[in-house]
């Protein structure tokens, strides 16, 4: 076997690894993969042999190229993020299939997600390196530009608001499925009471219909439960085409109508109750899914 060869081999057995990194880092599918191939690029023209640990090394550069991009992104970004919703992983109810749960490692959940967004790159970068995959904090240091002491404030900064925004789930399949199931059932026969009750009082819906036209209008965020539920009784009609999947690992839905997926939504659920609904209507976005393996 080439050089070459086996050169691309050892990236691949590093590959999971380093496209997770990069999802938790960038909310994106696309811009993930487009990460690992940069890093791919590097490693393809350095000396391997100089490196003595290539896991640690690659996990650095995509840290490195994500914190690139979050940064070009931030100065050309013009409309809201309040209703972003970050690409969903979504999978047949029944399995993650491999590449999927490495993917999904530690349960990254769309709420999670969108509570990444609001960090700013540096802080981003240093809390899912050393917090999420144990990347020592004098490796991280030089990526951000900042002593170890000053990265581990970052990442510091970073904890504080991760668990003071993101809500604890329900890791019970069957539990998120009970709920959901009740949820669909109120929406689908107009009960508003029912859509209340398995509400939390502090839920948030997003929904991100994107850029497209008439699609930043339709992009919003609504909080409270009296709001959320009439707001799911405006979409019964999606309700009763909808089909249950795992949504970053927990139980979601994809609506379709006459068999064309119309939307993606993660739930979050929290002590028995929905407390964030996370719904992509971008239908750019929602073609690069290929929903179209799962069936819808």
């Amino acid at each position: 076997m080439h050089d070459s060869e086996l050169l691309a081999d050892r990236f691949e057995a590093h590959r999971g690894q380093l496209r997770a990194v990069a999802y938790r880092m960038l909310g994106s599918l696309g811009e993930a993969d487009d990460a690992v191939q940069e890093a791919w690029l590097k490693l393809s023209r350095t000396d391997a042999d100089e490196v003595r640990n290539l896991g640690g090394w690659l996990t650095t550069v995509v840290g490195r190229v994500c914190l690139d991009m979050l940064r070009s992104r931030t100065s050309r970004r013009e409309e809201p993020m309040d209703s972003f919703v970050p690409d969903p992983v979504v999978s047949p109810l029944a399995r993650i299939d491999p590449e999927q749960e490495v993917l999904l490692a530690d349960s990254v959940g769309l709420a999670l997600l969108v509570v990444l967004e609001t960090l700013e790159p540096a802080e981003r970068l240093a809390f899912v390196l050393h917090d999420m995959f144990a990347v020592p904090f004098d490796d991280i240091a030089p990526v951000v530009g900042r002593s170890s002491a000053a990265t581990r404030q970052l990442a510091s900064r970073a904890r504080r608001r991760v668990q003071g925004a993101a809500p604890e789930p329900e890791r019970d399949v069957t539990r998120q499925k009970q709920v959901l199931d009740a949820f669909l059932a109120a929406s689908r026969g107009g009960d508003f009471e029912a859509l209340v009750s398995v509400l939390d009082p502090d839920v948030v819906l997003r929904a991100d219909s994107g850029p497209l036209v008439g699609g930043a209008a339709a992009s919003k965020v609504v909080r409270g439960a009296a709001a959320v539920a009439r707001q799911a009784l405006t979409f019964a009609r999606f309700a009763a085409s909808s089909r249950l999947v795992l949504v970053n690992g927990e139980v979601g839905v994809v609506a379709t109508i006459d068999g064309q997926p119309m939307s993606v939504m993660g739930v979050t659920v929290a002590d028995g109750k929905i407390v964030a609904l996370h719904i992509l209507a971008d239908p750019e976005r929602l073609a690069r899914l290929d929903l179209g393996e799962l069936g819808v």
